[in-house]
This record gives C-alpha cells, sequence and structure tokens, in this order.
C-alpha cells in the first residue's frame, strides 16, 4: 500500500485525481475529486454544490476562455450509485445507468479528451450501494502513447473494499510538455481520519501553486446520509 499524501505530494502537476475507498472504522464509503491548473483558465475555476450533485463554474465568469473541457458535473448522485468523473462523461454514465445500462457501456461511447498534443485521460468512477455495503469500479481512457487515432480503455473492480484502503488515479504522471498520462492500474493508498482530517491531508499534500479545488464524500454505509466537504483555493 502507497501513502496517500505521500503519493499525491511526488509530483507538482498531478493533474485532476479520483479517490474511493472504504474509511478506516469500515463504516463510512469514501471519495475524494480534485482539480488542479497550470493556465489562467484552468484555474479560474471553483467547485460548488448543486442539490446532490457537484458542479464546477468560473470564479471569474469575465475571465472564462473556453468552457469545453472546465465546466461540468463531476459528481452525479443517483438512488443507490454515484458517479464521479472528472469531465462530461459524468453524464453520460448517469444517462446509461438511468437506463438500464452499465458504467462499462457508457464509457466505450467515450475517448481521451480532445486536448493535443495532451490528449487528457478521462477518469472515472461509480460506487454501487446495496445491503449495507457498496463496491466500486475505476476508469481510465487515455491515448496509445499520443496516438490521436488510437484510444486505451481501462476499468478496474473493487467487489469487496477493505476498510481503511483505496484507490487512488489521476490523469497525469508527473509535469511535462506535453504533460505525460498516469500509467498502470489505479494506485492502492492508505484511507485514514474522519472526512475533515481526510479532507485537508489531501488539500495540503497538492501542490500549493497548481490545486484548485478539492471535493470529498463521506457516505455512511448503514443509513445512506453523506457529508460532503468543498475547498476552493479562489474565494
Amino acid at each position: 500500500m502507497t501513502d496517500l499524501v505521500k503519493e499525491i505530494s511526488s509530483t507538482t502537476y498531478p493533474g485532476r485525481g479520483i479517490i474511493i475507498g472504504k474509511s478506516s472504522d469500515g463504516k463510512k464509503a469514501v471519495i475524494g475529486y480534485f482539480i488542479m491548473g497550470r493556465s489562467t483558465n484552468s484555474r479560474n475555476r471553483i467547485f460548488k454544490a448543486e442539490g446532490k450533485d457537484l458542479k464546477t463554474e468560473a470564479f471569474d465568469p469575465s475571465q472564462l476562455v473556453d468552457p469545453s473541457l472546465i465546466i461540468y458535473a463531476p459528481v452525479r448522485t443517483l438512488d443507490n450509485c454515484t458517479v464521479v468523473t472528472n469531465g462530461d462523461q459524468t453524464d453520460t454514465v448517469r444517462d446509461f445507468i438511468l437506463e438500464g445500462k452499465t458504467f462499462e457501456e457508457a464509457l466505450r461511447t467515450r475517448t481521451f479528451e480532445p486536448d493535443p498534443p495532451n490528449f487528457t485521460p478521462r477518469i472515472s468512477g461509480i460506487l454501487d450501494f446495496a445491503d449495507g455495503s457498496f463496491s466500486y469500479k475505476m476508469s481510465i481512457l487515455k491515448s496509445n502513447e499520443g496516438r490521436e487515432e488510437s484510444a486505451l480503455r481501462f476499468f478496474y473492480e473493487y467487489a469487496q473494499p477493505v476498510a481503511g484502503e483505496g484507490h487512488f488515479i489521476h490523469t497525469y504522471k508527473c509535469d511535462g510538455n506535453p504533460i505525460p498520462s498516469f500509467e498502470g492500474e489505479p494506485t492502492l493508498v492508505n484511507i485514514e481520519g474522519n472526512i475533515d482530517e481526510f479532507t485537508a491531508n489531501v488539500w495540503n499534500a497538492l501542490n500549493d501553486d497548481n490545486k484548485v479545488s478539492l471535493y470529498t464524500r463521506f457516505t455512511d454505509l448503514a443509513t445512506g446520509e453523506y457529508e460532503d466537504r468543498i475547498v476552493n483555493k479562489n474565494k
């Protein structure tokens, strides 16, 4: 297992990241989602709750240049599942689930982001709740070594989450130009503390210059009730 804080802080630019796991007491399902930015347009964002969902929006609308890849709903909450992604594929997954289809079917209709030369991966996760427990899946859609015409799709399933453990996936391996995509499976990481401790640990581990916003959610497996936290650098 890799220490989550050390893993996040090991690079100045992991990009956008998803963490899913189970709290150390075994009673909560845990989600973390963060965004970072190098450009003025990417940094001009905040997270905002909208009902049970999460949206990104421009901090200063007058400075918004291109909303296509930065304004979206990272989190959608359905009756028995929660979807978290780094782009508008959140809505693709939600729509497929409502039609009785699967996470995998939805993401097979999507590919990486059209932002050459980076071709930023699309990372996604879904938590399925049933009978006081949950399982989760994660995915990454990325280019084949930077080839625009060749997409790679990977899916990972975690049927029996373990208390105090989770998985972390992010868009970029490290900073660079072009920025190299994440490689390998989602990283097995520790999940520690209550929601406020977890939130503080993740936020403080992110690079101060590049971090933009962080969202966390702890869902009580017995009751289905949840707590959210939002941290925005722009205030």
